[in-house]
């Protein structure tokens, strides 16, 4: 399943391939109740069609309208909206919310074919683009930050910037496996039962070959990691979370009812884990929504993955900024 990015941009690259110009909008900063994260994308033809958001309000009716009477920029821009409450109301940003956003015209299609290529691969894809000159330089990396200026430059971010390794290649993990790509998760799947793994067919995760244990060592779980074992299997379940509670990763849970929660974290102080490690596991795993089916349940644990992750960056803590040299950071092409 491709990610919301990929859909807009492979669109975007239809209309360039058919003749029409456009221009793609990037959320860069939001102030208040705004509605759209940080690098959120828009592409408006110059016929005033429109895929994507960068406001879910009446920003977007603008933008087109602005399309279609060329009165969009040439060149690389910062625009703003709701910087006084009449623009807020007028164009229905929430709560005197504010929102900064990067424009650039697009002519061409092969300006976006990296970042399909590269979306498509499960690569994390950082493009600069220089406000002055127009320049663009592209570099896989690993998860940096959220898009940002930095000088003349804007840098913005495509593909999973977050990892979800899941033990367990139940219909559970299927499921779950399915839907995190969708929110543009890139997905590790752990389970060293052969008969699970002739029968797993979900495209676009990762399959990991070990014990649960080992896998989360060789991952290296980071601040951008979350970890969930589905299997059932306590032998399993628990071996990924002895080192899983040890690491960095910011959500760590496990399937199972209040009861056994209870019996597996009096097990997991038999071993050395300290009470502050074993008080990181979320179980039962996912919000109480009173879910049943797989669907509901990998429902329950996204949601979860997103209020964990959410609560980290009210708080100041962006799991993002907890990053690592990488000589991945290399020029594409």
């Amino acid at each position: 399943m491709k990610s919301a990015d990929w859909e807009v941009l492979k669109r975007a690259a239809e209309w360039l391939n058919d003749g029409h110009q456009a221009h793609l909008f990037t959320v860069i900063q939001t102030w208040g109740s705004a509605p759209r994260l940080h690098g959120a994308v828009l592409v408006v033809r110059d016929d005033g069609h429109l895929i994507g958001s960068v406001s879910g309000g009446c920003i977007e009716d603008d933008l087109a309208d602005k399309a279609r009477h060329q009165q969009l920029p040439a060149q690389p821009a910062v625009m703003e909206y709701g910087i006084s409450q009449t623009e807020a109301q007028r164009f229905r940003i929430p709560c005197g919310g504010r929102l900064k956003i990067f424009v650039e015209p697009l002519s061409d299609a092969t300006q976006l074919a990296p970042i399909l290529e590269s979306i498509e691969q499960r690569k994390l894809i950082k493009r600069s683009v220089n406000v002055a000159t127009g320049q663009t330089t592209l570099a896989h990396v690993l998860p940096e930050g959220l898009p940002h200026m930095e000088g003349d430059w804007f840098h913005s971010y495509f593909g999973p910037q977050w990892r979800l390794l899941i033990i367990g290649a139940n219909q559970l993990g299927s499921v779950l496996a399915h839907m995190a790509q969708i929110l543009d998760f890139d997905v590790l799947v752990c389970d060293p039962r052969e008969e699970m793994q002739a029968e797993w067919h979900v495209e676009g995760a990762k399959w990991m070959v070990g014990m649960p244990d080992d896998v989360v060592l060789d991952i290296e779980a980071d601040a951008h990691t979350a970890i969930v074992a589905v299997t059932h299997d306590p032998k399993l379940d628990d071996m990924a979370l002895l080192e899983a509670l040890k690491s960095d990763a910011f959500y760590v849970g496990a399937l199972g009812a209040v009861k056994n929660q209870e019996k597996r974290r009096a097990r997991l102080r038999s071993f050395d884990l300290t009470e502050a490690e074993i008080a990181k596991l979320n179980g039962p795993v996912g919000l109480n929504i009173g879910s049943r089916t797989p669907a509901e349940i990998a429902i329950a644990i996204l949601a979860e993955l997103i209020q964990v992750r959410s609560q980290q960056q009210k708080m100041g803590i962006n799991p993002l900024d907890n990053r690592r040299c990488s000589d991945r950071d290399l020029p594409i092409g």
